[in-house]
């Protein structure tokens, strides 16, 4: 995904309103070999990128003044009830070096599994983004996680998850991703039809 942004000199939050007043927001590349930098960004453009998921866990090419260099997207305020972006921070981009992101994580077939076929079990996503480090060519949009063969009751874990290649968790622990619980109610009720045969 492509980033058009602009050097600016301006500096002090007097600067920073008159840009936004402008259509622009205030923001920073920094890491790398060179020296941080202050650009401004569309804050249409900005704005509706910020909506896609792919922006926040993409490698992205940020040109500045016609000069493109690879970045992450590292953080971003908005302003507490308008639809504005405040500021955005970027952070530069070594091929060789890997990068620590947080991926989202895509929960599929959970419709076909087990747990909800037979047991009509409810599927609760205990996480939604996956911490990894990779290097940036094998950085994954997002991250499946298959349900097709979780039982009603089961827990999937990281350890569980097949990651792609190059791809590492930054995690000490093997912490659970998703959980399958057949509904309180559910269970009585089984449980009373089989006393009943």
């Amino acid at each position: 995904m492509k980033v058009i942004a602009f050097a600016r000199t301006e500096q002090g939050s007097g600067a920073s309103r008159r840009l936004r007043n402008a259509g622009f927001t205030p923001g920073i590349v920094y890491g790398g070999s060179a020296e941080p930098m202050n650009i401004k960004v569309d804050h249409n453009a900005l704005y509706h990128a910020l909506k896609k998921e792919a922006f926040h866990s993409s490698i992205l090419d940020l040109e500045i003044d016609g000069k493109a260099e690879k970045v992450l997207l590292r953080d971003f305020q908005t302003h507490a009830f308008k639809q504005i972006v405040m500021h955005v921070d970027f952070q530069r981009v070594d091929p060789n070096q890997k990068i620590h992101v947080k991926v989202p994580l895509h929960f599929i077939n959970a419709e076909v599994s087990p747990a909800v076929k037979l047991h009509s079990a409810v599927v609760s996503h205990v996480m939604a983004e996956l911490d990894v480090s990779c290097l940036p060519k094998d950085l994954p949009e997002f991250i499946e996680v298959d349900l097709s063969t979780i039982e009603a009751g089961a827990s999937l874990h990281l350890a569980d998850l097949k990651l792609p290649a190059g791809v590492t968790a930054v995690s000490h622990e093997n912490p659970t991703i998703v959980t399958a619980s057949v509904p309180a109610g559910k269970v009585e009720a089984e449980a009373a039809g089989e006393e009943k045969k």
